[in-house]
């Protein structure tokens, strides 16, 4: 559905900006007009690493008239692999620097917003003052639930994505969206309490390359929205799975309308307790991909990628099933899956992160 464009258009674009973002002018449904809507428009990106560097590039490149980066890191050399803003000059500096020489360099019109800060509960409504849409771009959840508190406060749309590993999601929250949009939330698509505790990039790894497929298209639902064309994915989660190359999309539904019951977490074991479960007979079922169980699986294990597990739960057969991925958020999805058929399907806590450790001590 179509939303209506979230700013008015400035009365005219300057000859070289007219110049700059020409091949956006003859574009169908978004044209000059649109263009002048992208050069009204305040963006606040929280976090300048993987996904935000990747966003500040598009909307700078695509004309966007102000801009604010919220970050309070320094470069470290690590982060080059995937933080395409940031370059090996840069390494020390604070990681906001980068995305004012960045949009100067790309689109000298657009004005970045420097703020070498940490967004907190208390200055997270300071920080975004003015903003008429924000992207997440910050890797802990703790402080993703503080930048979705304030734009629900805020009431301004929220532009959201988070990739673990291989895969991703994105998608759009939006408090008090125009008449006829339902309002969907961070806690509808999780809930208070259903979110443990979650690995960082540094233990389980993130592929850089799929950090800027995310920011592009957080980027292009921004613009989307700004200019209110196409199809948004407010009420839709964009799921990616990059290792097999695949898109898909699930439908989000505000759960204060629906008001489903939450199913139930699977169970989980820790890795003291796997000997036994080995012992009582308990199937090992290792939900990695085929390219990460080559540097080793749990002996006696049996490997069946995620994917595998989720097309047909109900294909395994036994009494009992330890469910393992490289520390858990894939061997929760299999578990949840394989319990909904009737199965009695727990979790390795931890997963293959914490049995390496073990066996280094």
């Amino acid at each position: 559905m179509t939303l209506p464009p979230l700013v008015a258009p400035v009365d005219a674009l300057s000859d070289d900006e007219r110049a700059r973002t020409a091949r956006h002018h003859v574009l169908a449904g978004l044209g000059e007009h649109g263009q002048r809507r992208l050069r009204a428009a305040h963006v606040a990106v929280v976090g300048a690493g993987g996904l935000g560097a990747p966003v500040v590039l598009a909307l700078a490149a695509a004309g966007i008239g102000t801009i604010t980066i919220i970050d309070d890191d320094v470069v470290e050399l690590s982060n080059l692999q995937r933080q395409v803003m940031h370059r090996h000059a840069d390494v020390g500096a604070a990681k906001v620097d980068s995305a004012v020489r960045v949009a100067s360099e790309l689109s000298p019109e657009t004005v970045v917003r420097p703020l070498r800060e940490r967004l907190t509960r208390e200055n997270a409504a300071e920080l975004l003052a003015g903003a008429h849409l924000v992207i997440d771009g910050t890797d802990t959840f703790d402080t993703r639930l503080e930048v979705a508190a304030a734009t629900e406060r805020l009431g301004v749309p929220l532009v959201w994505g988070v990739i673990q590993e291989f895969a991703a999601q994105v998608t759009v929250f939006w408090s008090a969206p125009p008449q006829g949009a339902d309002a969907v939330v961070l806690a509808d698509l999780y809930p208070p309490g259903s979110v443990g505790e979650l690995p960082t990039c540094a233990a389980v790894g993130v592929f850089g390359a799929l950090c800027l497929q995310v920011g592009s298209v957080l980027a292009m639902e921004a613009i989307k929205l700004i200019a209110g064309i196409g199809d948004p994915l407010l009420g839709r989660v964009m799921v990616i799975d990059a290792l097999r190359a695949r898109t898909s999309e699930v439908p989000l539904r505000p759960a204060r309308a629906t008001a489903p019951s939450m199913p139930t977490p699977p169970a989980e074991i820790m890795i003291a307790d796997l000997e036994e479960e080995m012992r009582a007979g308990a199937l090992l079922l290792d939900v990695r991909e085929r390219v990460e169980v080559i540097g080793g699986m749990i002996p006696g294990a049996r490997h069946l990628p995620l994917d595998e597990v989720l097309t047909d739960p109900g294909a395994l057969e036994a009494e009992r099933i330890v469910v393992i991925c490289q520390v858990g958020a894939r061997a929760r999805r299999a578990a949840a899956a394989l319990c909904a058929v009737g199965a009695d399907a727990v979790v390795l806590t931890g997963g293959m992160v914490a049995w390496n450790a073990e066996q280094a001590r």
